[in-house]
């Protein structure tokens, strides 16, 4: 058996469980991508319209196009958070699924990457939702924004990783609300999703700086409004750490839990 804390030993025997997830939600395809794309419209169009007409511009734009640019990295954080904890736990706890799954000739590792690139995978949809609303109300024309397509993935895997932890220490559902509470919450409040996170007290601003979805956002907004984004491979390197020590920590924990 393996040893609990060995790094990940993974191979493409998680692309079989990855299609396995992509089966199952065909079938609910169209309730799953409108409700994912319901919530973050809900704050684009009411936030973004409400707010932004008695609002000046923001970082040299109207409200509404800064909001859209911060929801298209929250929503993809929320999908692949959602997947990762909710579904995941379903999958692993209460259908057994996974149990049933590793009576194959397939290691509970590959199990957990199936897991994360899924959540990855549908957590891009969430994204390339909300930045066809972008487009379709004028809000970003500019070339460089296509550079936020492969940006999407990362934030996925990014939190897909994190989700998944959480999901192995998870004894039930409720366990989930702790972390979208007192992490996810405050995440978005000090990332520059709603206000520029400049306006925040230098602690604040610190703080923040060590959380991934402030790189996301450090990314993703300049390509939307045609600016190519200061210090790329610094963003980019704290999303992986991220996403690899989360997944690094996912398979300890599932070990942990599922081989004793």
């Amino acid at each position: 058996m393996m040893h609990p804390f060995f790094p990940p030993a993974v191979s493409l025997r998680f692309v079989p469980v990855w299609r396995r997830n992509l089966l199952v939600w065909r079938k609910l395809a169209i309730p799953s991508i409108l409700g994912n794309l319901a919530d973050p419209m809900i704050y684009v169009l009411g936030l973004g319209y409400g707010l932004g007409s008695i609002l000046p511009q923001v970082g040299g734009v109207s409200y509404v196009a800064f909001l859209a640019a911060g929801m298209v990295c929250s929503s993809t954080m929320n999908s692949a958070t959602f997947e990762a904890m909710y579904s995941a736990f379903s999958r692993m706890h209460v259908q057994r699924t996974w149990d049933a799954i590793t009576n194959a000739p397939i290691e509970l590792d590959d199990v957990v990457l199936a897991e994360l690139v899924w959540a990855a995978s549908k957590s891009v949809l969430s994204g390339l939702a909300i930045l066809v609303v972008i487009w379709a109300l004028g809000l970003s024309g500019s070339a460089l924004a296509l550079w936020v397509i492969p940006l999407l993935p990362l934030i996925g895997l990014t939190f897909g990783a994190l989700g998944l932890a959480m999901t192995a220490l998870a004894r039930s559902y409720d366990f989930f609300m702790y972390y979208f509470t007192l992490v996810i919450t405050p995440m978005i409040m000090v990332s520059g999703v709603f206000f520029p996170a400049e306006q925040l007290p230098a602690a604040f601003q610190a703080i923040a700086g060590f959380l991934p979805l402030i790189h996301a956002v450090a990314l993703a907004r300049p390509l939307l409004f045609g600016q190519v984004p200061a210090d790329i491979l610094l963003h980019i390197g704290v999303m992986l750490a991220y996403a690899v020590a989360g997944f690094y920590a996912a398979a300890i924990l599932c070990r942990r839990r599922l081989l004793k």
